[in-house]
């Protein structure tokens, strides 16, 4: 049995409706609780919750300091490619829009991780878009491991594949999978997905059972925040995460809580989230799961990113791009040309494009443009220690390298 038939019989209709009307004395009662159940996480997600947030924060924040101590770990995305034959409404990446395609080579790609290394990071998200010709499972296999060479920690963001299509790509070296639902609303997935394999909503929702049934040992997940009202995605994503540490219990979860953000097709959000209302989602998180890593990527502003470190978030990214070539200038090399409503370059020739406007489209804007050493530097003064990697070479009794170390870049 996978998650799709707990999902399927989860009581979504009426935990909302206590999300939306629960009182103040349902909120302080929730926050009593020693290990509170999906009913007081739906209570502190609720409009009543937003008048005890400094309550709310306080507990977050000492359940953070006593499961995680006052360590952030880094990591940076490197885009692979952006070729997908997917049609979502939201994404850059979108088979409809006429963008400048890449798909790096595999020197590109080394070269990627190579400046990433030299800027501090042993963690990077291995991301591509769905196009099964271009972004193969033997060009993935090839990236995981001639990126392993260069780094420790990898973890890999594509198209959802069968557990035995990820085998190979946990023996090149890939420990972690991340796959965000997008929306768990199914009418609101039928709407913004359309023709391509990532319209099967049930396919993707058994995504994570299938990576740890192949090896993965970290596995992430997520709803993109926006495309349906936040309480009912958070109710569906905390039942998820339940759902994967009881049933996935040797691989350690994370939860990514990602807005959108504008990009190519100019797609407007249909459920706008504020500020406020994500810190009060980071906040009921942390009580609700208070083991679980909690991830924070630059689609965020700088200043919003740092009031939420101390309530919850325990991986975050910096200095990232999300177009291929984006650290070294590659997606410059590779443009080959691009045909509107097409996610497949053509062939038309280097000269079509020019200057800045030969660069890859990225697949969203980011929020945060600080520097992986200005973010280093801020977590310090904020009294947290930046790890860029999590575990330590001493333990596998292999030499540790002088440059190899784990709370500062190179």
């Amino acid at each position: 049995m996978s998650f799709v038939a707990e999902f399927n019989r989860l009581p979504h209709a009426d935990l909302l409706a206590r999300a939306r009307s629960a009182s103040r004395l349902d909120v302080e009662t929730s926050l009593t609780r020693l290990r509170p159940g999906l009913i007081d996480f739906a209570h502190l997600i609720s409009p009543a919750a937003a008048a005890c947030l400094e309550s709310m924060g306080r507990a977050a924040h000492a359940l953070t300091q006593q499961r995680f101590g006052r360590v952030i770990r880094l990591f940076a995305p490197l885009y692979l490619s952006n070729e997908c034959i997917n049609r979502c409404r939201y994404c850059g990446f979108s088979r409809n829009h006429p963008i400048r395609r890449v798909t790096l080579s595999i020197a590109e790609v080394t070269a990627e991780a190579r400046a990433l290394r030299a800027q501090g990071f042993r963690n990077l998200l291995l991301v591509a878009g769905e196009h099964p010709r271009l972004v193969s499972t033997r060009y993935l296999e090839r990236c995981v491991a001639a990126v392993h060479a260069e780094v420790p920690g990898i973890s890999l963001e594509i198209g959802p594949l069968k557990a035995e299509a990820y085998q190979p790509l946990v023996q090149a070296g890939a420990e972690g999978l991340v796959v965000y639902q997008e929306t768990y609303d199914r009418g609101v997935y039928a709407e913004v997905h359309g023709p391509g394999p990532k319209r099967d909503f049930e396919w993707r929702l058994e995504t994570p059972e299938r990576a740890y049934a192949a090896g993965f040992r970290r596995l992430g997940i997520g709803a993109l925040l926006g495309l349906a009202d936040w309480r009912s995605e958070a109710i569906a994503l905390a039942a998820h995460a339940v759902y994967l540490l009881r049933h996935c219990w040797q691989a350690s979860l994370t939860v990514s809580v990602p807005r959108l953000r504008p990009c190519a097709g100019a797609f407007q959000p249909p459920a706008v989230m504020g500020d406020r209302d994500l810190v009060q989602l980071v906040c009921a998180l942390r009580i609700f799961l208070p083991d679980v890593g909690l991830v924070l990527s630059t689609r965020e502003p700088a200043r919003l990113r740092d009031g939420l470190i101390p309530l919850g978030i325990t991986l975050i990214s910096a200095g990232s791009h999300t177009e291929p070539g984006g650290y070294t200038g590659a997606g410059h090399n590779a443009l080959r040309g691009t045909e509107p409503g097409c996610g497949v370059m053509l062939g038309a020739p280097d000269c079509l494009w020019t200057g800045a406007e030969r660069q890859a489209t990225p697949q969203f804007q980011v929020a945060d443009n600080r520097s992986p050493a200005q973010v280093s530097q801020r977590l310090r003064q904020l009294g947290y220690e930046p790890v860029w990697k999590d575990w330590d070479t001493a333990l596998t009794g292999a030499p540790c390298s002088p440059s190899d170390t784990s709370t500062s870049p190179p």
